[in-house]
């Protein structure tokens, strides 16, 4: 993890050199710009991601024993406790958001609720606590903040230099437009094994909230296995939000390549270590 992160950061600075050199600071400086609004989404990313699923904060009065569990893991992971939603949606999942751990929101979808007994809606609450703990929605919209300008600069870049800045440099734009594209494909690769290994880190960490690796990993099956028999087409509107899923929402070997999460089986395997680790101890 520190070295993927490493990695994008010496990216970026070879890419900020890159655009101030050859585009005379206008890229730059556009890039800025459309950065300033992935900041504000970044800071109403909770409000945002519960509108873009059609949740609802629920109270403690219309869901008493979700409230109870959240309550309970935030204590054992010295958290404050988050808002609570509920998207009345039949795919069964959950997902954490808010910019850190005082404005946060765990969310968990009915179809989650009516899958999982209660140890395992307890594992899969606690893994994103673990993500609130560990700053995650933090850490990923940095990571991917300087990749967001790259990706707009290579699709809006003919636009941004300029009448004047076209007919005196047009060469240096087009170098510019050129390394956004490298730097876009390189930290597109290096954001999603940075997701991968926090989805694993998140793993672990609801493993020692709740103590039951095997909770976590039952939960992990059965929202697999009920994932499966649900039609693409019913999922698609959800798809932008797998980054956030504690599964994805992806079929397909092309979708898993460049998936936000670590193959299932794989995390399974690990929380099946966990489990006779602490077996053991």
């Amino acid at each position: 993890m520190g070295l993927t992160m490493f990695l994008l950061f010496a990216l970026y600075i070879v890419f900020f050199a890159a655009l101030w050199a050859y585009s005379g600071g206008s890229l730059l400086i556009a890039g800025l710009v459309i950065g300033s609004f992935s900041l504000g989404q970044y800071f109403f990313s909770d409000k945002l991601a519960l509108r873009s699923m059609g949740a609802k904060t629920v109270s403690e009065e219309e869901y008493p024993e979700l409230h109870a569990a959240v309550q309970r893991l935030a204590q054992q992971a010295d958290l404050p406790k988050p808002t609570v939603a509920v998207a009345d949606d039949r795919v069964p999942n959950a997902f954490a958001t808010g910019r850190n751990q005082k404005n946060a929101a765990v969310c968990v979808t009915t179809g989650l609720l009516q899958t999982l007994n209660q140890d395992e809606l307890e594992g899969v609450l606690a893994h994103e606590l673990a993500h609130v703990k560990n700053r995650d929605v933090m850490v990923m919209t940095i990571a991917s903040f300087l990749s967001t300008i790259a990706f707009m600069i290579v699709r809006w870049g003919a636009f941004f230099g300029g009448g004047g800045q076209r007919r005196q440099g047009g060469g240096g734009i087009i170098v510019a437009i050129l390394i956004s594209l490298v730097v876009w494909i390189i930290s597109y690769v290096l954001i999603r094994a940075l997701s991968r290994y926090r989805e694993y880190a998140a793993d672990r960490g609801a493993a020692v909230i709740t103590g039951k690796p095997s909770a976590l990993a039952s939960a992990l099956m059965k929202i697999s296995g009920e994932m499966e028999k649900i039609p693409s087409n019913d999922m698609r509107d959800e798809a932008e939000m797998n980054a956030f899923f504690i599964i994805p929402i992806s079929k397909g070997a092309i979708a898993r390549l460049f998936s936000t999460h670590p193959p299932t089986e794989k995390r399974i395997d690990q929380l099946n270590r966990l489990e006779r680790e602490m077996e053991g101890l």
